[in-house]
């Protein structure tokens, strides 16, 4: 090798080493956004937390849209022909935030979907770096993100989904045993030949890491839940309000075509 293609092959690796100490630092600042709002969240309680935002959560009617899997790995769920507003929700199954989105707001976007009122796509993502209380939370939230993906779609992806939260671990703790993944698929009712392997393998959980760095970049997400109406980003104040989230998506669904 001559000393240019040397010299260039040194360039490019304090190119690689940089970029990715970019990403290392992004994705910190990141958990530390989202860490705080957690501990916030936490302090408050969820009673006083529902009660405080003068909206309690909608019962769920129970229907639901259909639910289809992408290629990517995001999931829609909409009614046939329903393609606007579109209202995109940016989780981790291992974000105490987002478990707290979903028992406030969940039934919300289910029934929205429901209704035809919005094409729902959910965005399952790891949002903590590795770093964090030693790999554990990141763990948790590659093991859930993954199994998740190992469900083809239909009514089983939402059960699935919902469960996960409910089961959400400590985030001091391992959680999401493989064990527990495979039992709450089948009581969730997938059928899926492969699903019991795919979860116990965790053959989606490079896809699911991939995935979830992309997302990061191309949403500028700040932080986990997210949700953005039609591409531009939610409130806490209202994605944490169902009757005031429930305003605003059928106010962008009555909102006149731009040309």
């Amino acid at each position: 090798m001559g000393k240019a293609a040397r010299d260039q092959s040194a360039r490019d690796r304090i190119k690689a080493q940089r970029e990715e100490q970019r990403q290392k630092e992004r994705l910190k600042r990141i958990a530390t956004i989202t860490t705080v709002a957690v501990v916030a969240l936490g302090a408050v309680g969820a009673g006083w937390w529902y009660a405080a935002q003068g909206s309690k959560p909608e019962e769920a009617t129970g229907a639901l849209a259909p639910i289809t899997v992408a290629e990517d790995g995001s999931v829609v769920m909409a009614k046939t022909g329903v393609d606007k507003p579109v209202l995109d929700v940016y989780e981790d199954f291992q974000c105490p935030a987002c478990k707290a989105l979903e028992e406030t707001s969940g039934a919300t976007i289910k029934n929205l979907a429901a209704e035809g009122k919005a094409k729902v796509v959910y965005h399952p993502i790891t949002i903590f770096p590795q770093e964090m209380n030693k790999g554990v939370t990141r763990g948790n939230s590659v093991r859930a993100g993954a199994a998740s993906r190992c469900v083809p779609g239909g009514a089983p992806w939402s059960k699935y989904h919902d469960r996960l939260f409910k089961g959400q671990p400590s985030e001091t703790v391992e959680g999401f045993k493989i064990g527990d993944l495979v039992a709450w698929g089948k009581d969730a009712g997938v059928t899926d030949p492969g699903f019991e392997k795919c979860v116990t393998d965790q053959q989606k959980a490079a896809t699911h890491i991939a995935y979830s760095t992309k997302v990061l970049e191309s949403a500028k997400l700040q932080g986990t839940p997210t949700l953005k109406l039609n591409g531009t980003e939610v409130s806490n104040d209202v994605a944490f309000k169902p009757g005031d989230l429930r305003k605003a998506v059928l106010d962008a669904a009555n909102q006149p075509a731009t040309r």
